[in-house]
Order: structure tokens, then sequence, then C-alpha cells
């Protein structure tokens, strides 16, 4: 059974960071696409960050780029998201997502296109 396990969320005043992490379980196989999504209050869950299988591809949203980095470490079935100089509007619930391995293509911004996620972690940013 696929687990994603997210860490890191935590309460930081604006212009603060937060690594988070996330660990997956359950398969053998950790080079596949991921990517990190977000739901703020009262707001629909929205793509943030992705990378690809070996690491050698990432996306953003044009919201967070310039100040968000996704990263990888397969041989700790790990994905980090660090975030830069945060803002009151990055407070949301950061979810983690794996994509499945017969998914092609590149990491994807939709939700659809990842079949496992964890249960998130929250971050509050305070102004």
């Amino acid at each position: 059974q696929v687990q994603l396990v997210e860490s890191g969320g935590g309460l930081v005043q604006a212009g603060g960071s937060l690594r988070l992490s996330c660990e997956a379980s359950g398969y053998t196989d950790s080079a596949r696409d991921m990517g990190w999504f977000r739901q703020a209050p009262g707001k629909e869950r929205e793509f943030v960050a992705a990378i690809s299988g070996s690491g050698g591809r990432t996306y953003y949203v044009d919201s967070v780029k310039g100040r968000f980095i996704i990263s990888r470490d397969n041989a700790k079935s790990a994905v980090y998201l660090l975030i830069n100089s945060l803002k009151p509007e990055d407070t949301a619930v950061y979810y983690c997502a794996a994509a499945a391995l017969w998914r092609t293509g590149g990491p994807g911004t939709e939700e659809y296109k990842y079949d496992y996620w964890g249960q998130g972690t929250q971050v509050t940013v305070s102004s």
C-alpha cells in the first residue's frame, strides 16, 4: 500500500521560510513524477510544483516561481518543497502527490495525473 506522509508545516511569519518533506513508502521504484498541491481555506486545491522522476525537470505555478524550490532524493523516496519569502496568501494545506509509473509525458499540473496523495501539512503565514 502506497503511503505519502508530509511534514514540515507550521506557523511562520511573513518573509520566513519552511521546508516541507514528503516521504513515500509502499513502492519499490521511487523515480516517478511527484507534485505538490495546496488548498487554501475556502478555495479549491491548486497545483504548486512538480518534479520528474529523475529530478531533471521541474514546474511551478507562476505565483511561486522564484520563491519555491522542489527537489527530491530517490534514495530516500522523498520529495521536498523549500518555501522562501512566505506570504500570507501561501497559507494552505500542502499536499504531496505521486504519479503511477505507467504515466508518461512528464510531471503534470493537473490533479488527475497523480494517483497517490498524502494527508497534507498545514502552513500558516502570519502578517
